[in-house]
């Protein structure tokens, strides 16, 4: 029997919590990690009572605005905000954890994981945002991209 990494297992868990995801257009999934326990999970969409996310109500559709540009213009939380919102919700301690994301987060969603004391990103997919990859660059967190069944060892570290 072949038991997975803690890195495959994790990011394994982070794509399932993405596809409850209610953003039309990309579905993300984020949890918080401490000491192998998950402490909080997240998943981008409309705020806590609000209608989801259409076709007819994205915003950013409907003014053309590329990816990764004007983070303001979206009715959306992304999946690494809830995360730690959901943290604090229920009086959860983040400091000192591992944030696992599907996609590389935004420079708005670095600099929370940054004050919000999180010391390791793990992500998979890119995310076209040069502000927050000079951030990372800079920040004290250690970063990892990271690529399916390579576990800890086979990741590449963006430092």
């Amino acid at each position: 029997m072949t038991r997975p990494s803690w890195d495959d297992y994790f990011m394994k868990i982070t794509r399932d919590v993405g596809e409850r995801a209610t953003c039309v257009k990309r579905q993300v999934g984020s949890i918080i990690v401490k000491d192998h326990r998950i402490l909080s999970s997240g998943y981008n969409g409309a705020p806590k009572g609000f209608e989801h996310c259409t076709e007819e109500s994205c915003i950013r559709k409907q003014m053309n605005v590329p990816s990764g540009q004007r983070h303001e213009l979206c009715r959306g939380l992304h999946a690494e905000q809830n995360a730690i919102i959901q943290a604090a919700w229920h009086g959860v301690k983040i400091q000192g954890g591992t944030l696992y994301c599907t996609f590389q987060p935004c420079v708005i969603c670095v600099k929370m994981m940054i004050n919000a004391g999180i010391v390791k990103l793990v992500y998979s997919g890119g995310y076209p945002d040069e502000l927050a990859q000079e951030m990372l660059k800079e920040s004290e967190l250690e970063v990892i991209k990271y690529e399916m069944g390579q576990g800890q060892h086979g990741n590449k570290s963006l430092k």
